[in-house]
């Protein structure tokens, strides 16, 4: 799997990303010189812990035959210290459905294992920044 990002008109910032066939947007907002009109990376990288709990939650409550409607994850960031190490991410969770309360606290336990939140919780990455051929 790759991804690619590329800046999509000379001399502004928004980038268009193609991802296994999928195309997103990306951008910086105003106050940094961007249009603003796209999420920039970090509510990209945000959301991605909000579909992968989502996700997982719904993978296991279909597996287990359990009657989840729907999911509702919402991500809040403080990114206020960031500069020094510090990333707080918050999430809020929302099952719907007839589920039991044993369901509902099942599930809660199962979106804090989603891969997503074990990278970046549990894993060392490792970035090789390499000139792209040309």
């Amino acid at each position: 799997m790759s991804s690619k990002s590329e800046t999509e008109t000379p001399k502004l910032f928004r980038q268009v990303i193609h991802v296994n066939g999928h195309t997103l947007h990306a951008d910086v907002g105003p106050e940094s010189g961007g249009q603003g009109g796209d999420p920039d990376p970090h509510d990209l990288f945000d959301s991605a812990l909000a579909a992968c709990k989502g996700l997982t939650a719904a993978l296991y409550a279909r597996s287990r035959g359990m009657a989840l409607d729907r999911v509702a994850i919402e991500v809040e960031r403080d990114a206020s210290r960031e500069r020094q190490g510090s990333y707080v991410l918050r999430t809020k969770v929302e099952f719907f459905g007839a589920l039991t309360d044993a369901e509902k606290q099942k599930l809660h336990e199962i979106t804090t294992r989603c891969p997503i939140h074990k990278l970046m919780t549990q894993v060392k990455i490792e970035i090789d920044t390499a000139p792209l051929a040309v």
